[in-house]
């Protein structure tokens, strides 16, 4: 992930934060909250995607279904 994708990822994350502090003041139930909260995060991560993250995900998954069957 270039620097400036990661950065971008970083303020709309604390946005979301600065958001669900807000509602969770004005007394917004905790369900909508983190629902809040999930939903945005996902939107942020389809975004701006982490691709070296999913590899790294992606290899220690094959290694340990490799590791399982045998």
């Amino acid at each position: 992930m270039d620097v400036q994708n990661r950065l971008n990822k970083i303020q709309g994350l604390q946005a979301l934060h600065e958001q669900a502090t807000k509602m969770a003041a004005e007394g917004a139930n905790a369900l909508e909250v983190r629902n809040f909260v999930g939903e945005g995060a996902k939107q942020i991560a389809y975004q701006y995607p982490d691709e070296e993250a999913f590899h790294k995900a992606a290899r220690a998954t094959l290694a340990y279904k490799q590791g399982k069957t045998l």
